[in-house]
């Protein structure tokens, strides 16, 4: 299967996770990705390692690389950057991590490689921006997005230490921005035959996931400070736990309009006659001794129990579900979430892309690539012989 990105060559110079995610998703949708990796290889490689894994299966690495080649290249010593470059010329997509200062000092910061290919997109991602007095900052997503980007803060309890985030939570969602704008990027080229940097940062997309907080802030002056479930001022869309333990969240936005039907599912209708529940407002002024009522009668019954009437009574709800969870339930499978990747064995099932195309559907076109796996294979099409080859290996360009 093509992809909708089939004939678009992308070249990545990138560690960790934001660049190999955002050049990830392009290779999923069939954009031909090689992936420049220095001897030691991208330390995404050998993040599980390090944490003490016992297993040799690095899935988060392989999520963000498969389908891609690799070529292993020191380009700090210039045999290195000629390869580099000579592969920039041919591509119609740049996308890095790196820093700007690391960039520069290589000789592929946006101004050499635009001179080079003025077709080319350049797409930059950050920690901090390209610009003000943090621009060169070393960045984690844990740092720029998660801390300093006001999610560790937004999502504390009072009182409590701030929650760790998962891992590439950030990333992932800079490395889906990032794609974004590739593609728009190359649609606009379509129309002026010139391309152009894009760029975003771990800190701004950040301050976008929490832009409902931020803008009221901006607009209204407000301070936001993280919720707490036993106090919420709307109740109807808070977590609650059943009798046999297992959490689930009321979806009741609209208070005025769902309450009745929580009414009803609950069997209690002399609720609907308390004037302290009576309204939105009402239920606000109240809402402490209304979600301690909710608990008292959710823990009555187990959740399956509390599934089934809600359903029966149109009550909107969740499940809060563990990573098992969401790995075996049927409708994240109906959805999409998953893919069939190929892998050295076989076939293995992977998170998939979070988009489809009705189209120019996608598929994943191979496992993820052994560091430098392709190397001789891209240097063989740029024009190299094997003399050539011979010669990089003797200088240490290339293992």
């Amino acid at each position: 299967m093509p992809g909708p990105m089939s004939g678009i060559t992308v070249l990545e110079l990138g560690f960790w996770v934001a660049a190999p995610s955002a050049a990830g998703i392009l290779a999923d949708w069939g954009a031909e990705v090689i992936k420049i990796e220095p001897p030691a290889g991208d330390p995404m490689r050998g993040l599980l390692v390090s944490l003490g894994a016992r297993s040799d299966v690095n899935a988060a690495f392989e999520l963000d690389n498969r389908g891609k080649r690799s070529i292993c290249l020191d380009v700090r010593m210039p045999q290195g950057l000629a390869v580099a470059l000579g592969l920039i010329d041919r591509a119609d997509v740049f996308v890095s991590n790196l820093r700007t200062s690391a960039l520069g000092r290589l000789g592929l910061d946006t101004e050499t490689l635009l001179q080079r290919n003025p077709r080319l997109v350049y797409a930059a991602i950050s920690g901090y921006g390209h610009a003000g007095p943090d621009a060169d900052r070393p960045a984690y997503d844990v740092g720029a997005f998660w801390a300093r980007g006001g999610l560790a803060h937004a999502m504390t309890a009072l009182g409590q230490p701030p929650p760790m985030q998962r891992g590439g939570m950030g990333d992932h969602i800079a490395g889906l921005a990032a794609a974004a704008g590739i593609v728009a990027a190359l649609f606009a080229r379509e129309r002026t035959g010139v391309g152009q940097v894009v760029s975003t940062s771990l800190l701004r997309v950040a301050a976008y996931a929490l832009g409902w907080d931020l803008n009221q802030h901006l607009r209204a002056g407000s301070t936001t400070t993280p919720s707490r479930r036993d106090e919420f001022v709307n109740p109807l869309i808070n977590p609650y736990r059943a009798g046999d333990g297992r959490w689930f969240w009321l979806l009741g936005l609209q208070s005025d309009r769902h309450w009745p039907d929580l009414v009803r599912a609950l069997g209690r209708p002399v609720l609907l006659d308390d004037a302290r529940f009576g309204s939105l407002a009402a239920r606000a002024d109240h809402a402490v001794e209304l979600i301690a009522r909710l608990d008292e009668l959710f823990a009555q019954r187990h959740l399956d129990e509390w599934a089934a009437i809600f359903d029966h009574e149109g009550v909107w709800w969740a499940p809060v579900q563990s990573v098992d969870d969401l790995a075996s339930d049927p409708q994240a499978a109906e959805a999409g979430a998953f893919v069939d990747t190929p892998v050295r064995d076989g076939a293995a099932r992977m998170v998939a892309t979070p988009l489809d195309f009705s189209a120019t559907a996608w598929a994943p076109t191979r496992m993820p690539p052994e560091l430098g796996q392709h190397t001789e294979e891209v240097l063989l099409e740029l024009g190299y012989g094997w003399d050539d080859i011979d010669l990089l290996v003797t200088a240490g360009v290339i293992p």
